[in-house]
């Protein structure tokens, strides 16, 4: 009885294990380019992998009759470590502006360049539906059982995040007033996966600390038409003393090969205080040095994978003479 206990304790590691890495761990690049929401996995144990972005900004305020043209360059770097769950980033963009303010009949003209953002974190994948409930039974005799909506399909995978933001520079005209050196930056990030179908949703609270805190929130979803092509739209939400907007994005990615992607984005908001209209384009490239988790099989079940010391035998007298031997 505790000999059969006991293999089936292995079988359940063993399916578990199996299940961890195909959950975790994607033969294609997994990347969050185009859109600017996190995906709640992460990129695999000893992957590494860079997401860039070149894009162009045009930005009128009414208001304050000010005319902004933008270039620069989002990126994120990714590296898998640890485990398939965690995610070490750095996560950043750089700006370039001229500004025209128009003053009265004159127009002055002004240059500026600096970090809008510049976060280091982690991401933690706490709860997977494939692993948890494992994969869906296949139905051989009807089709519609097949590709109907499960309830188990909204159940979502939710990852959490935590970062730092890093602002080494004096009155940097990107970031809120006299904004401190580091501030906090905490996510919660679900995905459901739906076939082709993929949907985001991040729930950002950022600089909590700080005298201009700010709550984001993004939605994306994702459609892969075949192996190479992809569309996505993208919702963005901001809410802050400093900045308040509304944002809608898509665009289109190409799949070179498994570990190269490239994009194209476009992104407009629906005021003009200030009015703002951008351009993306990306690619993604990571360094697969992933490997699948050695499974030792052994007849060892207690799992240890050496072999049992054999019992000194003895007499039936149990006793031993001077020189180890039985008498």
């Amino acid at each position: 009885m505790e000999i059969a206990i006991k293999r089936i304790s292995l079988l359940v590691i063993l399916l578990v294990s199996a299940q961890w890495s195909v959950a975790q761990y994607t033969e294609t690049i997994n990347t969050n380019n185009p859109g600017r929401s996190q995906g709640a996995f992460a990129v695999g144990k000893n992957v590494a992998q860079v997401e860039g972005s070149l894009f162009y900004r045009a930005e009128e305020h009414d208001l304050q009759l000010y005319e902004r043209d933008i270039a620069g360059f989002s990126f994120q770097l990714r590296y898998g470590a640890l485990n398939e769950r965690l995610e070490f980033s750095y996560i950043g963009s750089f700006d370039a502006a001229t500004q025209t303010d128009q003053l009265g009949s004159l127009n002055t003209e002004t240059s500026f360049s600096n970090f809008s953002s510049s976060t280091l974190g982690a991401k933690y994948l706490v709860f997977d539906p494939l692993v948890f409930f494992g994969e869906k039974e296949v139905n051989l005799l009807s089709w519609k059982a097949n590709h109907s909506l499960d309830w188990r399909d909204l159940i979502p995978a939710v990852s959490v995040y935590a970062g730092a933001n890093l602002n080494f520079s004096e009155n940097n005209p990107f970031t809120p007033p006299l904004d401190p050196t580091i501030s906090p930056k905490f996510a919660l990030i679900t995905q459901n996966n739906w076939g082709r179908w993929v949907f985001v949703m991040n729930f950002i609270v950022d600089r909590v600390t700080t005298d201009f805190p700010s709550y984001e929130w993004i939605l994306t979803m994702t459609h892969s038409i075949n192996g190479k092509w992809a569309i996505f739209g993208e919702y963005q939400g901001f809410k802050s003393d400093f900045y308040s907007d509304d944002l809608g994005r898509g665009g289109v990615a190409y799949l070179i090969n498994k570990d190269w992607q490239v994009d194209v984005s476009g992104t407009l908001n629906f005021k003009d205080t200030p009015s703002l209209f951008q351009v993306n384009a990306g690619m993604s490239y990571r360094l697969d040095f992933h490997k699948d988790e050695e499974i030792k099989q052994t007849k060892d079940w207690d799992g240890t994978g050496e072999p049992k010391k054999k019992k000194k035998k003895k007499n039936k007298l149990n006793t031993e003479g001077d020189d180890g031997r039985g008498l």
